[in-house]
This record gives C-alpha cells, structure tokens and sequence, in this order.
C-alpha cells in the first residue's frame, strides 16, 4: 500500500472510506446525516404522535426500525393499516408482509389506504421476509415503509420443514432475527425507509409475584431484538366489558385501548396515552379528537365544576361546555385552535424544560417592568 503525504481534509477521509466500504458508510453529520430521524409517519392518533417526541410531533420515524406489539383485539393491524395510509400520503411506497393472510382489502381500503397502490406479500418465513427486504433496499431507490403483521406467527425454514415439537427448532427463530435486523438497520437508515414489526404482547409466567408485577409481559423473538429498535409502543386494554366499545345492538364494534412507549431514543420512553379504536361497523377509525379531551384535562386552562367545563382561552374569554358536546365543540374554528394549542403544550412541550414555561408558551408572561 503507497502511503500518501500530507494531511487529509474531512472530505477527502470520508471519500477514502467510502471508496474502501463499496458503499456510502462516512458521513458529515452536518449535512447527511443517516442518524437523525427527519420525518415521522402519523400513526393517526395525535395523542400518541404527541408523546413519542420531546419538544415536537412524532409518529413512527423513517430510517429506523419500530415495533408496535400488543394483547389479542388491540388494534394492531389497524394501526398499521392507517399507517400505511399516511405513508402513502406522503409519497411513501408500502410493501405489506402478512403471515396470517387475514388481511382484507376492504378494511385497507376503510382505513385509508390506496390498495392499488399497495404492495401485498405473503409472509411464508423470516427468512424470506428479511431477505425481500435487503433485496428492495439494494435495488429501489424510493422510500418504503415495510410493514411485517406478524413476526410473531412467522415461521422459519426450520419450523417448516421440521415436525411439530418445539424442542426441534428451539431459538433457531431469535438467532435468524438478530442476525437479519443487524444486517438491516444501516440500509434501512441511509435510504430513508422504515420498517414497522407487529408483534404480540404475552404473558409472563414467573414463579416469581414481584417479577410478574413489573414485568407482565414480553415479546416473542428474542431479547435481543430490542436493541435493533428505535421505538416500542406496547398496546394493552382493560379487562372487562368496560374496555370493549358497542353497538346499538349490543355488538363489538371497539376497543379501548392504552399505549405505552416502552422504548424510545427520543426521550419519552415510560409515557402513555389512551384512545379508543372503532375495527367494526359502518366507520372505522381510531377515535383521535375525542382522546384529546383526556389529553388535556391536567391544563390549568381546562377546569370544571360539576358536569360543566370551562375553557379558557388567550384573550381572557371562557367558553362553558358539557362532555357529552365535546365533539360538536370542536367544529367552532376559535374552540378547535385553542384546544390544539393547550394538546401541543400539554402532551408535546410539557415535559421539556428547554421549551420554556406554560406561560412563555402561551404569551402570557406578565410585564414585570
């Protein structure tokens, strides 16, 4: 190897790698940086965007790997689905990996997503799935967002062409996915694209009480998928008929549902919200306007006497309204603004003190000269 005089600049250090790499692994952090998540996917609930984020509106971030996992009838491939439609929204292509083929066009469709325009693929072993997705990041130069519903009921080769004892294949599945999203995340990251896993939230059998208290569930596919990711969202709900939403008939139609970041590189990893999820009847849709009203409640500008609430707006004027018309008082342009002002401070700025007070926020401060 010639070795060459002189002192190399920090552009001509990162063509030397890149050069030695075959492909672009040096960056200025300055300019092109593949760490920095630019861009989030609306997951549809602006409550939930809201505390994935400090200081700002978030959502599922391109570039970089997310799982949502949840209990049975949670609403997961719901979200999904109205995720793939805001990505679509936003130029992104959708390839959507389903090993449960339960997937129906009409509920793509209702959701909000553009089936035509939809790229469906059967899920039929982790390997495929991992290796379709290196074989698109390498040879398509468009942003995509790879939906994979789910890893959970995904088999591998081994599970395939094996019999039906557990013990024969026992780990091979965690190993084939360590290997694959490590393999994954910097193509993933340099071209803008985003991979979304679903995954199933189960029980966690402990002999031991306290365990199973600050640990009541897990993920299947090993331990050490959680470090591939940079978001985890954990849905849960209720117990009981409480937690279920009906029709006039006395059907399912619902679901409440909890969100909680159980892991986040943007700060926010511990918080939660709740919203309800309508998967049956003639509309479907996560109810997202009227999770805001419990998004808001803790503002000093919202108070309450009885069944009557007050919403105070900048200019010092009120405005009186009962729970029941929540809805409705979103219509009025002056109700509905104020009301995302107080969501944005409440749910995104709150809890960063480099954002300054409430006050501040609001242009409230008093003149003290």
């Amino acid at each position: 190897m010639t070795k060459t005089s002189g002192r190399l600049s920090i552009a001509d250090m990162k063509k030397l790698i890149n050069k030695k790499a075959g492909m672009s692994v040096a960056f200025s952090l300055s300019d092109d940086n593949p760490t920095e998540v630019s861009q989030f996917i609306p997951t549809g609930c602006k409550w939930l965007d809201g505390i994935v984020k400090r200081g700002d509106w978030g959502g599922i971030p391109v570039g970089k790997v997310s799982e949502i996992a949840g209990l049975e009838a949670t609403g997961k491939s719901y979200m999904a689905a109205q995720i793939a439609g805001n990505a679509q929204r936003l130029g992104i292509d959708v390839i959507y990996f389903d090993s449960e083929s339960a997937i129906d066009p009409e509920f793509l469709a209702n959701a909000g997503c553009d089936v035509e325009k939809l790229l469906y693929v059967q899920a039929s072993s982790v390997e495929f799935v991992l290796e379709t997705i290196e074989s698109l990041l390498s040879n398509n130069d468009s942003q995509m967002l790879f939906i994979w519903d789910s890893m959970a009921l995904t088999p591998s080769i081994s599970d395939i062409e094996s019999d039906f004892n557990p013990l024969s294949t026992m780990a091979v599945k965690p190993r084939i996915l360590s290997k694959g999203l490590s393999k994954l995340i910097q193509p993933i990251a340099n071209t803008k694209s985003t991979l979304l896993i679903l995954n199933q939230l189960k029980t966690n059998i402990t002999r031991r009480p306290a365990e199973a208290m600050v640990t009541p569930y897990f993920t299947p596919g090993g331990k050490a998928l959680a470090y591939s990711y940079s978001l985890r969202v954990w849905l849960t709900a209720r117990k009981g008929k409480k937690s279920f939403i009906y029709d006039d008939k006395g059907f399912r139609i619902g679901t409440e549902v909890k969100a909680k970041i159980e892991k986040s590189r943007f700060g926010t990893q511990g918080r939660e919200c709740n919203f309800k999820i309508v998967w049956g009847g003639a509309e479907v849709k996560i109810m997202d306007k009227e999770s805001w009203f419990e998004a808001i409640k803790s503002s000093e500008h919202l108070t309450n006497a009885g069944a009557w609430f007050t919403l105070k707006y900048a200019d010092g004027k009120v405005d009186k309204f009962q729970t029941k018309d929540w809805i409705n008082k979103l219509d009025n342009e002056k109700f509905y603004n104020r009301v995302v002002e107080l969501l944005e401070h409440e749910v995104v700025m709150k809890f960063d003190k480099r954002l300054g007070t409430a006050d501040e926020f609001y242009g409230e401060k008093e003149d003290k000269n």
